[in-house]
């Protein structure tokens, strides 16, 4: 169940779209009243003598069959359906998390019959009292579907249509920050809806919403993969734009996306005794991949936009006395219209004395070019990215030596390599 907002809640007695949250005395009389549009309620507005907070909407079912109501909060609290009771108990609290209890307290729920077009008043209650803070939600869902029957419903859609675009991604019950994950497979029924589609219509467009990697298992079929983390309020227009070509997808990963959890070379994170060791040191993220010798489903910088390039030369150095020195790179532009392109380079160090990733990233640049036109990409590479940790001498150190040179567009798809000497 998701916070009651219009259509479907309309307020008691007005009929505004909306909900009605009043604040009730110990007697249950009526200290204030307001007109808000959301059932999410976090920080009611206090006034003197205030006991319980009250949210109530009058809804009418859409469709019939078993609905589902909650209200969520801490304490005591209540939830009634045209009078019939859903939720009624004290319910403590039983967490320290400010995020809990001011922003995403627990949901109590109970389900009712209705009849489609048959107007129902829910009505919430939540006593304030202690340190469980004032928020309180007013939520409701429709009855469930038959998931098998949905997903034959947009594969007919699909084929019969143009072209079929299908968001799917994760939810704020899977992806959120107050806990971890423990899978990174999209919930309930959306690989299955994909690989319907995809089998349905061969031009389909795959947007996927989330906010961190998660198990593509169809990513090799699908024509176009789109990710669009988590957008805003113009991320609708943003994806139009994108999907209609009117702007180019110039994002890179920021992060290596696997095949599948398995696969994953560092995914043990739970601490054993109270303690957790970090055996993967310096092999981290896309560096992890490259020790393991595993291919990811996406690498780490990996990102296509509506055109091709084509990497032709690269200029690597003199290093200074402090170690950094210059790249670059000529890209050309081999396709038909105006892009971007992030040139990313690498270093290695393959016969250092010193434990090093297999490669590293070293530094970037973005470039736009016309279409067939070449751009000169300058990545500037610092001391940074020459120096190490020395744990004896408490302080960063050079070691002297060849550093291979590699640029390309991600960490596994590298296109040229250089060398240069530092001193």
């Amino acid at each position: 169940p998701v916070p009651l907002d219009p259509p479907l809640a309309r307020r008691p007695g007005t009929d505004e779209p909306g909900v009605r949250v009043r604040m009730l005395d110990a007697a249950g009389g009526e200290l204030y009243e307001e007109h808000r549009l959301s059932g999410r309620i976090l920080e009611p507005r206090l006034v003197a003598g205030a006991h319980t907070v009250e949210v109530a909407a009058r809804l009418v079912p859409e469709e019939a069959g078993v609905w589902t109501f909650g209200v969520a909060g801490w304490g005591r609290m209540s939830l009634t359906v045209d009078g019939r009771a859903m939720v009624e108990g004290v319910f403590a609290r039983d967490t320290d998390d400010p995020t809990a209890v001011h922003v995403k307290p627990p949901l109590r729920t109970g389900r009712v019959r209705l009849a489609a077009g048959r107007p129902v008043e829910v009505v919430a209650r939540r006593e304030l009292g202690g340190d469980d803070g004032r928020a309180v939600m007013l939520c409701a869902a429709p009855p469930e579907g038959d998931p098998a029957e949905a997903v034959a419903a947009a594969a007919r859609a699909a084929a019969a249509a143009d072209v079929a675009v299908v968001v799917a991604g994760t939810t704020e019950e899977s992806e959120s920050e107050g806990r971890d994950r423990s899978t990174l497979a999209l919930p309930g029924s959306q690989d299955a809806l994909v690989r319907a589609v995809l089998g349905a219509q061969p031009h389909t467009v795959v947007c996927v919403n989330a906010g961190g990697p998660v198990e593509l298992p169809w990513h090799g079929e699908a024509p176009a993969l789109l990710l669009t983390w988590f957008g805003g309020q113009e991320a609708g227009a943003g994806l139009a734009d994108v999907l209609t070509g009117a702007a180019e997808p110039g994002g890179r990963l920021p992060t290596t996306w696997p095949v599948s959890l398995e696969g994953t070379p560092v995914r043990e994170t739970r601490p054993t005794g109270g303690r957790l060791v970090y055996e993967e040191g310096l092999h981290l993220g896309y560096r992890a991949w490259l020790r393991a010798g595993t291919e990811p489903a996406f690498w780490f910088g990996h990102g296509l936009g509506y055109t091709r390039w084509a990497y032709e030369s690269m200029e690597a150095g003199p290093a200074g006395d402090d170690g950094a020195f210059t790249v670059r790179v000529r890209v050309r532009n081999t396709g038909e219209r105006p892009g971007r392109e992030v040139v990313q380079v690498y270093l290695e160090r393959p016969d250092s004395a010193l434990e090093r990733p297999v490669r590293w990233l070293a530094g970037y640049a973005a470039v736009e070019a016309e279409p067939g036109a070449a751009v000169e990409a300058v990545v500037r590479v610092g001391t940074r990215a020459v120096v190490h940790w020395s744990v004896e001498e408490h302080g960063w150190r050079r070691e002297p030596g060849v550093f291979t040179v590699r640029a390309g567009r991600s960490a596994g798809d590298l296109r040229l390599t250089g060398t240069v000497e530092t001193r």
